[in-house]
């Protein structure tokens, strides 16, 4: 019978554990939804060139492969005033700083230990995300099911509740939708659930991260939603128990 990949709250934290954990489940043939092999790449957010390579649009991101030797502000394009840089393994904004490129040999110095063991991105800085806020749209078996949009408190960045983000139930528009669409699309394999996260610039959206193991839904923003979830369980079981 195979396993609902949920509740992964910490495994970005316990970057090691997790992997040792999911080669476990791939020795033991253990199935799950969504399947390892989606896990496995959506856990590592240079997806996101992939992402980009294919057409989708992205916040604009320099990718930095752990032990790299390049000097931060030779890679940092000359238009960018501040950016925000995390672990490539990363969610809930661990281990994220938003600075200012004036910085930037001071944020080089303070990651340094951090680049050594784990790959990094940089990412330039939205402002949109302060004034109009996150859209994260949600999926169950590749089809649109709700939407909420995340701002954050006065003075930050981060949206998550933890740091006094607010969420509300939203409505995208045609075009918004579309576009997530195409990026769910990108993906092959059938997905249980996923979580388009992304923001608008200039009326167009910009993925930020495509989520395929977060473990928050947000069903509680939407009628329904969580017996629509319940039901593309039960589907998805179903089927393979045929199979």
């Amino acid at each position: 019978m195979p396993w609902v990949f949920r509740n992964t709250w910490d495994y970005f934290i316990k970057e090691d554990l997790f992997f040792k954990w999911i080669k476990m489940l791939i020795h033991n043939d253990i199935k799950t939804f969504n399947p390892l092999k989606v896990i496995v790449k959506n856990a590592h957010k240079f997806y996101l060139k992939e992402m980009e390579a294919s057409g989708i649009k992205i916040i604009p991101s320099i990718f930095i492969s752990k032990k790299s030797d390049r000097t931060y502000k030779d890679i940092i394009p000359f238009d960018w005033d501040k950016a925000v840089i995390k672990p490539a393994i990363s969610a809930g904004s661990y281990l994220t700083e938003l600075f200012d490129i004036s910085i930037i040999d001071d944020v080089q110095k303070r990651y340094m230990d951090i680049g050594r063991d784990r790959d990094l991105i940089i990412q330039k800085f939205v402002p949109q995300i302060q004034i109009e806020g996150e859209i994260s749209m949600v999926y169950f078996n590749k089809k649109f099911s709700h939407s909420v949009l995340k701002t954050p408190k006065k003075g930050d960045f981060r949206i998550q509740s933890q740091f006094g983000g607010k969420y509300m139930s939203f409505n995208p528009s045609e075009d918004v939708l579309g576009s997530a669409q195409c990026i769910i699309n990108c993906i092959q394999e059938e997905l249980l659930y996923a979580r388009v996260d992304g923001v608008l610039v200039d009326s167009v959206f910009h993925l930020m991260e495509l989520e395929l193991i977060e473990p928050d839904l947000y069903v509680d923003y939407m009628p329904g939603a969580l017996k629509s979830f319940s039901e593309t369980i039960k589907l998805f079981l179903e089927k393979a128990m045929i199979n």
